[in-house]
């Protein structure tokens, strides 16, 4: 009745390790088929890391006069300053809010396109969308599973206003073939860098290379606000119509104002601008999480080492080309298993490594395949190397809660699910 069971489980793609079953040790079964996984409890492929001083943070805010519209979101702001090394930073409620407010300061408006990557989360390219213009999703390299610049440069039209460029995982994309393509065809370039905070390039902190850098600060992300982000420029034009389209398009800035010798009490609204303003109590959180930033940093880089580490010597999978992890912070860690030569297919890798207690996820589905994407003309196979890229990627656990441990397990798991499958032949 045991095997009977078994067989009924591992119908389709997994029957292929059904097979396999009868020739290994019960010791290396996997927990998907009955036997002992790898860890009982789950481990999550993300996870904050708040100590007591965040927690104390917070709580002064609280006691504090400014809930809101404070002190503490300048001290964040400036916080953000010296790490970015830009002149200009506005805090706002999230990374989708820096996104928007970045397309409005880049006056994209309807009738433009923007060349957008596609292996990203939605509000990438959402973001062009909720002002008007076109996004148009560019193929991804091979390797780096980041923009590819040439297939960037190949959909430039003369709608193109700007390109959004994704540090996919906290690997930076190619600024500076992005950078040059922007300059020789006068376009903005924005750097969702919503997975990087605390990366350079060549000495140069991420937030100040692109015209415009983007941050979330969501739970999972190196460091949290609990929700939040923020815009960063070195263009002082581009940073007052960033705080204006994050504060409702109101200011009581006296260089911008119409009639400046109202009074004190005077404000005008000069663009129709959103409520994205970021509270004290989040800011406060921000600025504790980034005092932090290069502990945090250093121990995602001994993962993300012992990881490249372990599966550089695994068949069947390949994980993500930095040409420069000493000065990359990682936000995810995804492998890529070649799922034909394995025989199975990734949702059956996915199962059986959450089976073993990994919590495993999927990052990302390419974004024109999203139905609201399919349901406005973008058809399936625009981008193959993003869909081949898509149909075998897994991300593993990444967060500073991991103990050495804790890598072990995620690395046993792989071994154990790869080589039940036929990767140790």
């Amino acid at each position: 009745m045991h095997l009977l069971i078994n067989f009924v489980r591992l119908l389709g793609d997994s029957s292929k390790y059904f097979r396999l079953e009868k020739r290994m040790p019960h010791s290396a079964m996997l927990a998907i088929n009955g036997g002992e996984p790898v860890r009982t409890q789950m481990l999550s492929y993300g996870h904050q890391l708040i100590e007591e001083d965040d927690i104390a943070a917070v709580d002064t805010v609280l006691k504090s006069d400014y809930l809101t519209c404070g002190p503490a979101t300048e001290t964040f702001e400036d916080a953000l300053r010296r790490v970015t090394g830009a002149p200009y930073v506005t805090a706002v409620s999230n990374g989708t809010a820096a996104l928007h407010v970045a397309c409005l300061a880049a006056g994209i408006e309807q009738g433009d396109e923007v060349i957008v990557s596609s292996i990203t989360f939605a509000a990438s390219a959402n973001c062009v969308l909720y002002c008007g213009a076109t996004p148009v999703f560019a193929d991804i390299d091979p390797e780096t599973w980041n923009i590819s610049p040439s297939e960037a440069e190949r959909l430039i039209t003369p709608k193109t206003k700007a390109i959004v460029a994704v540090d996919f995982g906290g690997v930076l994309t190619d600024l500076r073939a992005l950078r040059d393509i922007c300059d020789r065809n006068d376009l903005i370039l924005i750097e969702d860098a919503a997975h990087s905070i605390g990366g350079s390039l060549d000495g140069v902190p991420v937030g100040s290379i692109a015209d415009i850098t983007c941050f979330s600060f969501h739970p999972v992300k190196t460091i949290t606000c609990g929700e939040g982000g923020a815009v960063a420029t070195h263009d002082a034009t581009l940073a007052k119509r960033i705080e204006l389209f994050a504060k409702h398009g109101i200011t009581r800035d006296p260089s911008l104002l119409r009639d400046a010798d109202v009074g004190g009490w005077h404000y005008e609204q000069l663009e129709l601008g959103y409520n994205y303003r970021m509270t004290d109590i989040q800011a406060a959180l921000g600025t504790s999480q980034l005092s932090k930033l290069e502990r945090f940093a250093a121990r995602r880089r001994e993962i993300v080492a012992a990881y490249n580490e372990a599966f550089s010597h695994m068949p069947y999978v390949r994980f993500q080309k930095d040409s420069q992890p000493d000065a990359s912070v990682r936000h995810l860690y995804c492998l890529w298993f070649d799922t034909e030569e394995l025989g199975v297919s990734r949702r059956f890798i996915y199962d059986a490594l959450r089976a073993e207690g990994i919590g495993v996820n999927v990052h990302y589905l390419p974004v024109y395949r999203l139905p609201y994407y399919e349901d406005h003309g973008y058809p399936k196979g625009l981008c193959p190397n993003a869909e081949r890229y898509y149909e075998g990627a897994i991300t593993l656990p990444l967060h500073c809660c991991m103990s050495d441990s804790d890598v072990s397990d995620v690395i046993d798991a792989v071994r154990k699910v790869v080589e039940a499958c036929g990767g140790d032949k």
